[in-house]
């Protein structure tokens, strides 16, 4: 299986959008749904400490997938609550801090304490910045980073752990260490830098014709299955 380099992962997405005719919300509703699933089948809402979820969203694309999972996640007996602090004027994420809300999910912009986060919930969900993200981190994030690093919770990443570099992976000792990781569409070249984690593959949408022409040799899915454990 074939791990793309940042430019790679961009050019799929691109050719998703233009080529296969895929609207971002579609992609990213079909994102979410494998998240929310590859998290189960992970942590079951029972072997957690809490069923209490910290989804932390970013302002991209990453942070909708994490909107999405938290509404699925919702359903699946867990409780997502939401930071999502620097929001964006697209329809598109306003809908799903809408709908996410509308279930009775919190989403809100105040950044937790590290002590609060420890206490309450069982499980961190990163969905901050994706492969587009180009080190250092924004200022606005930096708290937040802080709690992730010092976070003695198992932390799932989307795409990518936020702060890595999506090639080389973590820059400093310091980096976010999740406990797993769920790529999407293909594995990024920073997933080869797992340490003891879990490590999934969703999104389950990639035309084989798309597939062959960047030679991802992606692995196949079971049955009806959203997401395909590859460590």
């Amino acid at each position: 299986m074939k791990y793309l380099n940042q430019q790679e992962a961009i050019s799929v997405d691109e050719e998703l959008f233009n080529d296969y005719k895929f609207s971002v919300d579609q992609l990213m509703e079909l994102a979410g749904l494998s998240c929310a699933h590859a998290i189960a089948d992970a942590y079951s809402s029972t072997s957690l400490k809490s069923n209490k979820v910290l989804i932390c969203c970013g302002p991209g694309n990453n942070g909708g997938d994490g909107l999405v999972a938290a509404r699925h996640l919702s359903l699946m007996r867990y409780e997502p609550y939401v930071y999502y602090p620097k929001r964006t004027e697209k329809e598109l994420f306003k809908n799903l801090q809408h709908q996410a809300e509308c279930m009775g999910i919190t989403v809100s912009s105040s950044c937790p304490d590290a002590a609060w986060v420890e206490n309450e919930f069982g499980l961190i969900v990163d969905a901050l910045f994706g492969f587009s993200f180009q080190p250092p981190v924004r200022e606005s994030f930096v708290h937040i980073m802080a709690v992730l690093q010092k976070s003695s919770l198992p932390i799932v990443s989307i795409d990518i752990p936020s702060g890595w570099h999506v090639e080389r992976g973590p820059l400093s000792d310091t980096d976010i260490k999740p406990a797993c990781l769920i790529s999407l569409t293909a594995p990024k070249l920073c997933a080869k830098h797992l340490a003891n984690a879990k490590h999934y593959l969703g999104g389950r949408f990639v035309p084989k014709r798309l597939e062959e022409k960047y030679a991802m040799d992606l692995p196949s899915y079971n049955g009806c299955d959203l997401f395909v454990r590859l460590d």
